[in-house]
Protein backbone atom coordinates (compact mmCIF):
# COMPACT_ATOMS: atom_id res chain seq x y z
CA UNK A 1 0.00 0.00 0.00
CA UNK A 2 2.71 2.52 0.79
CA UNK A 3 4.78 1.70 -2.37
CA UNK A 4 1.42 2.23 -4.24
CA UNK A 5 0.83 5.72 -2.33
CA UNK A 6 4.46 6.83 -3.01
CA UNK A 7 4.17 6.06 -6.80
CA UNK A 8 0.96 8.01 -6.63
CA UNK A 9 2.83 11.10 -5.02
CA UNK A 10 5.09 10.44 -7.37
CA UNK A 11 3.16 10.67 -10.63
CA UNK A 12 1.38 13.61 -9.35
CA UNK A 13 4.18 15.61 -9.01
CA UNK A 14 5.31 14.64 -12.29
CA UNK A 15 2.12 15.67 -13.61
CA UNK A 16 2.04 19.11 -11.78
CA UNK A 17 5.42 19.74 -13.33
CA UNK A 18 4.58 19.21 -16.83
CA UNK A 19 1.29 21.00 -16.31
CA UNK A 20 3.02 24.09 -15.64
CA UNK A 21 6.02 23.96 -18.23
CA UNK A 22 3.54 22.98 -21.35
CA UNK A 23 2.84 23.58 -24.69
CA UNK A 24 3.91 26.95 -25.92
CA UNK A 25 0.05 27.41 -28.00
CA UNK A 26 -1.58 28.08 -25.04
CA UNK A 27 0.60 31.56 -24.31
CA UNK A 28 0.85 34.26 -27.03
CA UNK A 29 4.24 35.01 -25.38
CA UNK A 30 6.20 31.65 -26.59
CA UNK A 31 6.79 31.94 -30.78
CA UNK A 32 10.28 30.36 -30.34
CA UNK A 33 9.90 27.51 -28.62
CA UNK A 34 7.75 23.87 -28.14
CA UNK A 35 7.11 24.50 -24.06
CA UNK A 36 7.14 27.65 -22.05
CA UNK A 37 6.13 28.80 -18.37
CA UNK A 38 2.38 28.47 -17.51
CA UNK A 39 0.80 30.88 -14.94
CA UNK A 40 -2.87 31.56 -14.26
CA UNK A 41 -4.07 35.03 -14.66
CA UNK A 42 -5.31 36.33 -11.25
CA UNK A 43 -6.62 40.45 -12.06
CA UNK A 44 -5.40 42.64 -15.12
CA UNK A 45 -5.53 46.18 -15.50
CA UNK A 46 -4.41 48.73 -17.59
CA UNK A 47 -1.47 48.91 -15.94
CA UNK A 48 0.06 45.67 -14.80
CA UNK A 49 -1.55 41.99 -14.05
CA UNK A 50 -1.04 39.68 -11.44
CA UNK A 51 -0.51 35.95 -12.13
CA UNK A 52 -0.17 32.70 -10.20
CA UNK A 53 2.64 30.73 -11.22
CA UNK A 54 3.48 26.67 -9.62
CA UNK A 55 7.03 25.74 -8.33
CA UNK A 56 9.44 25.32 -11.33
CA UNK A 57 12.87 24.40 -12.03
CA UNK A 58 15.33 26.25 -13.52
CA UNK A 59 19.21 25.79 -14.45
CA UNK A 60 20.76 29.07 -13.21
CA UNK A 61 24.50 30.82 -12.92
CA UNK A 62 25.97 34.21 -11.63
CA UNK A 63 27.84 36.98 -13.50
CA UNK A 64 29.19 40.30 -11.63
CA UNK A 65 28.96 43.01 -14.01
CA UNK A 66 28.10 46.76 -13.73
CA UNK A 67 25.70 46.33 -16.42
CA UNK A 68 22.70 43.45 -17.12
CA UNK A 69 23.65 43.73 -21.08
CA UNK A 70 27.50 42.38 -20.85
CA UNK A 71 26.43 39.97 -17.71
CA UNK A 72 23.58 38.34 -20.04
CA UNK A 73 26.30 37.76 -22.56
CA UNK A 74 28.18 36.30 -20.62
CA UNK A 75 25.91 33.66 -18.28
CA UNK A 76 23.89 33.33 -21.73
CA UNK A 77 26.86 31.27 -23.14
CA UNK A 78 27.59 29.22 -20.14
CA UNK A 79 23.64 28.23 -19.82
CA UNK A 80 23.37 27.45 -23.82
CA UNK A 81 26.29 24.90 -23.28
CA UNK A 82 25.39 23.14 -20.31
CA UNK A 83 21.76 22.86 -22.47
CA UNK A 84 23.98 21.54 -26.01
CA UNK A 85 25.28 18.98 -24.61
CA UNK A 86 28.33 20.16 -21.41
CA UNK A 87 26.50 18.27 -18.62
CA UNK A 88 26.99 14.77 -17.35
CA UNK A 89 24.34 13.04 -19.07
CA UNK A 90 25.83 14.78 -22.72
CA UNK A 91 22.31 15.58 -23.75
CA UNK A 92 20.82 18.36 -25.97
CA UNK A 93 17.72 20.12 -23.90
CA UNK A 94 15.15 22.03 -25.60
CA UNK A 95 15.27 25.59 -24.86
CA UNK A 96 11.84 27.34 -23.15
CA UNK A 97 10.83 30.68 -22.69
CA UNK A 98 11.00 32.51 -20.79
CA UNK A 99 14.35 33.74 -19.83
CA UNK A 100 14.78 35.58 -16.60
CA UNK A 101 17.14 37.95 -14.88
CA UNK A 102 17.43 38.35 -11.42
CA UNK A 103 18.39 41.78 -10.47
CA UNK A 104 19.45 43.02 -7.32
CA UNK A 105 17.14 46.46 -5.98
CA UNK A 106 19.21 47.80 -4.20
CA UNK A 107 22.60 48.26 -7.00
CA UNK A 108 23.87 51.73 -7.36
CA UNK A 109 24.88 53.24 -10.83
CA UNK A 110 28.69 53.36 -9.80
CA UNK A 111 28.71 49.70 -8.40
CA UNK A 112 29.00 46.29 -10.13
CA UNK A 113 25.60 43.83 -9.32
CA UNK A 114 25.01 40.14 -9.27
CA UNK A 115 22.99 38.97 -12.15
CA UNK A 116 21.53 35.96 -11.32
CA UNK A 117 20.37 33.97 -15.55
CA UNK A 118 18.02 31.43 -15.38
CA UNK A 119 16.81 28.80 -17.92
CA UNK A 120 13.60 27.48 -17.72
CA UNK A 121 13.81 23.21 -17.70
CA UNK A 122 11.80 21.48 -20.05
CA UNK A 123 9.21 19.54 -18.63
CA UNK A 124 10.96 16.44 -19.11
CA UNK A 125 13.97 17.56 -16.79
CA UNK A 126 11.94 19.43 -14.29
CA UNK A 127 12.36 16.47 -11.84
CA UNK A 128 15.46 14.78 -12.72
CA UNK A 129 17.81 17.27 -15.11
CA UNK A 130 21.34 15.97 -15.76
CA UNK A 131 24.05 17.64 -13.91
CA UNK A 132 26.18 20.62 -15.01
CA UNK A 133 29.81 19.91 -15.95
CA UNK A 134 30.93 23.46 -14.69
CA UNK A 135 30.86 24.22 -11.40
CA UNK A 136 28.66 27.91 -12.02
CA UNK A 137 26.13 26.20 -13.38
CA UNK A 138 23.37 25.70 -10.82
CA UNK A 139 19.33 24.54 -10.21
CA UNK A 140 17.02 26.97 -8.90
CA UNK A 141 13.50 26.18 -7.59
CA UNK A 142 11.47 29.06 -7.67
CA UNK A 143 8.36 28.68 -4.92
CA UNK A 144 4.59 28.45 -5.62
CA UNK A 145 4.46 32.32 -6.29
CA UNK A 146 1.95 35.36 -7.18
CA UNK A 147 3.92 38.30 -8.92
CA UNK A 148 2.92 41.60 -10.51
CA UNK A 149 3.90 41.86 -14.34
CA UNK A 150 4.45 44.83 -16.23
CA UNK A 151 5.18 43.93 -20.09
CA UNK A 152 6.50 46.10 -22.89
CA UNK A 153 7.96 45.58 -26.17
CA UNK A 154 11.38 45.35 -27.97
CA UNK A 155 14.69 44.37 -26.44
CA UNK A 156 15.14 43.91 -22.86
CA UNK A 157 18.26 45.65 -21.85
CA UNK A 158 19.62 47.50 -18.81
CA UNK A 159 18.04 50.74 -19.54
CA UNK A 160 14.59 49.23 -21.35
CA UNK A 161 14.45 46.88 -17.94
CA UNK A 162 14.96 49.70 -15.41
CA UNK A 163 12.77 52.53 -16.99
CA UNK A 164 9.90 49.83 -16.89
CA UNK A 165 10.53 48.13 -13.12
CA UNK A 166 10.41 51.96 -12.21
CA UNK A 167 6.73 52.57 -13.98
CA UNK A 168 6.28 49.39 -12.28
CA UNK A 169 7.30 50.20 -9.01
CA UNK A 170 5.26 53.69 -9.02
CA UNK A 171 2.31 52.09 -10.04
CA UNK A 172 2.40 49.28 -7.04
CA UNK A 173 3.21 52.01 -4.60
CA UNK A 174 0.25 54.48 -6.08
CA UNK A 175 -2.21 51.60 -4.92
CA UNK A 176 0.07 50.73 -1.98
CA UNK A 177 0.88 47.00 -2.98
CA UNK A 178 2.96 45.33 -0.55
CA UNK A 179 5.63 43.37 -2.84
CA UNK A 180 10.05 41.96 -2.63
CA UNK A 181 11.88 45.34 -3.22
CA UNK A 182 15.06 43.18 -2.64
CA UNK A 183 14.93 41.89 -5.98
CA UNK A 184 13.13 42.13 -9.68
CA UNK A 185 13.05 39.56 -12.63
CA UNK A 186 13.82 41.05 -16.20
CA UNK A 187 11.92 38.45 -18.28
CA UNK A 188 12.49 38.10 -21.95
CA UNK A 189 10.27 35.56 -24.62
CA UNK A 190 12.60 36.12 -27.74
CA UNK A 191 15.25 35.19 -29.63
CA UNK A 192 17.94 38.28 -30.64
CA UNK A 193 17.15 37.66 -34.41
CA UNK A 194 13.81 38.07 -33.99
CA UNK A 195 12.32 41.99 -34.96
CA UNK A 196 8.43 42.65 -34.66
CA UNK A 197 6.04 42.20 -31.74
CA UNK A 198 9.02 41.31 -29.35
CA UNK A 199 7.77 40.79 -25.81
CA UNK A 200 9.12 41.37 -22.20
CA UNK A 201 8.29 41.45 -19.08
CA UNK A 202 9.32 43.06 -15.20
CA UNK A 203 8.38 40.74 -12.57
CA UNK A 204 8.09 41.72 -8.82
CA UNK A 205 7.25 39.32 -5.92
CA UNK A 206 3.80 39.74 -4.69
CA UNK A 207 3.91 39.84 -0.78
CA UNK A 208 0.48 39.47 1.39
CA UNK A 209 -2.84 40.30 -0.24
CA UNK A 210 -2.40 40.82 -4.69
CA UNK A 211 -3.86 44.53 -5.59
CA UNK A 212 -5.25 45.13 -8.68
CA UNK A 213 -7.43 47.54 -8.98
CA UNK A 214 -10.22 48.37 -11.55
CA UNK A 215 -9.31 50.25 -14.34
CA UNK A 216 -9.91 53.68 -14.84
Amino acid sequence: MWVYFAGLVGLLLILTAEARVGNSSESSFCTESRECLLYDLVCKNDDYEVRHYDSVKWVSTDEECYFMDKAMYTAFGRLFKYITGSNEAGVNIDMTTPVTVKIEEKKKMWQSSVFTLNFLLPSDYQMTPPQPTDDSVYFTDTPDMKVYVRSYGGWMMSLTSSVNSLLLKRQLDNVQATYNKDYHYAVGYDSPMKILNRHNEVWYMVEGEPVCPTSS
